[in-house]
């Protein structure tokens, strides 16, 4: 690669970061769920979206509760895509989903959904504890699976089943991690990939999510859980940038004052709001990752990255001088595909699921790279009940 000169990369940079911000044109005086901010994003504006084939994959929502994650990825607007059935446990919020993404064929359930010999790909938007039995139904039922985070809840065992399961079927598995997609750590992986950091030695990912009132979830599951449990996206500023993992955690856990965090307030006895993770990564160098419920002020999924040849945080960058011919802005999206939530990040997860399928490759968030996202955080959490203790990570591959 050649040089690039700090004027041509900070102009670049700037018309990406600049459109930061306009999230808040969005609908006043409607309290929206932190991070679900709808930003632009930094696309590509010398290239036009073309289509891989021109095949339509059948596919089913199921999930349309507090965050509607069911219709929030523009499923329903891919040209590639029809969405062929919806399924809610709730029968207002499935016809809900059905009318918004304008499917005529609706289930009671997934375990009925997944049935139907028809659909080819199943989006699994449900609880956060079921999404690894959900998954599986839906692999064992011969269909492609993307889930929304994290891909197991807490459970080492059900990383171990859910890796089989994909193991065995042979088919598609994504976790739609946002912080993927979002401007900043795109730009991460384009470097990184060039050559542009080197080794990585630092990286620093936070998910900063305070509330003074608890979202609402199905069966409660939000309420007090681990803030480790909830991992990927922090821990995706080291995994989707790099492709590594985390080899070992030492985790100190801060006990909340918040009532939700009690020992005996909430299903897990968990007592820490806040727990912060420093990790030993496969390229040999350091992370450290945090997550906090309690904390108020900013929030939102952030990241840092240091490398030997230079740096990158907020879409700027110190010390890089030999990035020339990296694309930092994202590929144009399909017509009627917005960007969406959480940092512009949704409608690229639904592209890129869809593609893989087509092009019958592994998605960027497959099941290894989704497993190794989010079990670190739940061996984090032991380490942070046993005072910091350094633990091993479990290492997954195919």
């Amino acid at each position: 690669m050649k040089p690039q000169s700090r004027r041509a990369f900070m102009h670049a940079t700037a018309a990406c970061a600049g459109l930061a911000g306009m999230d808040m044109l969005a609908a006043a005086g409607e309290k929206a769920i932190q991070g679900f901010d709808e930003t632009a994003t930094s696309t590509r504006n010398d290239a036009v979206w073309e289509p891989v084939s021109d095949r339509k994959i059948r596919v089913g929502i199921v999930g349309y509760g507090v965050c509607r994650f069911g219709a929030a990825f523009s499923f329903q607007d891919h040209p590639n895509v029809e969405v062929a059935a919806v399924s809610d446990l709730f029968p207002d919020r499935c016809s809900e989903l059905a009318k918004v993404c304008r499917c005529e064929k609706t289930y009671p359930s997934l375990e009925e959904l997944v049935k139907d010999d028809s659909i080819e790909a199943v989006f699994v938007a449900t609880d956060a504890p079921s999404h690894p039995r959900h998954c599986i139904s839906v692999l064992e039922h011969g269909k492609h699976v993307a889930s929304a985070v994290p891909a197991v809840f807490g459970s080492l065992e059900d990383a171990d089943r859910l890796l089989e399961a994909v193991k065995k079927s042979g088919l598609k598995y994504m976790m739609f991690e946002t912080s993927a997609f979002r401007n900043d750590c795109y730009a991460m992986r384009q470097v990184y990939r060039a050559g542009g950091f080197g080794q990585m030695i630092y990286t620093e990912g936070e998910y900063f999510h305070y509330t003074d009132t608890p979202i609402d979830s199905y069966k409660n599951w939000r309420l007090g859980a681990p803030p480790q449990w909830y991992p990927t996206h922090a821990n995706a500023y080291y995994t989707c940038v790099t492709g590594g993992t985390f080899t070992h955690v030492s985790c100190l856990g801060m006990p909340s004052t918040a009532g939700r965090f009690q020992p005996g307030s909430n299903a897990y006895n968990n007592r820490f709001g806040t727990e912060v993770a420093l990790y030993q990564t496969s390229e040999g160098g350091m992370a450290r990752m945090v997550e906090s419920r309690d904390i108020p002020g900013s929030h939102g999924e952030v990241g840092r990255v240091r490398g030997q040849k230079g740096s990158m945080f907020d879409m700027t960058y110190d010390g890089l001088v030999d990035i020339s011919g990296v694309t930092l802005a994202k590929p144009p999206l399909p017509p009627n595909v917005e960007p969406g939530g959480h940092g512009g990040s949704h409608g690229y997860l639904c592209e890129e699921f869809v593609t893989a399928i087509l092009q019958d490759r592994a998605p960027l968030v497959d099941i290894v790279t989704a497993l190794n996202t989010t079990v670190p955080g739940i061996v984090a959490h032991q380490s942070a009940l046993k005072d910091g203790e350094r633990m091993e990570v479990p290492q997954y591959s195919l």
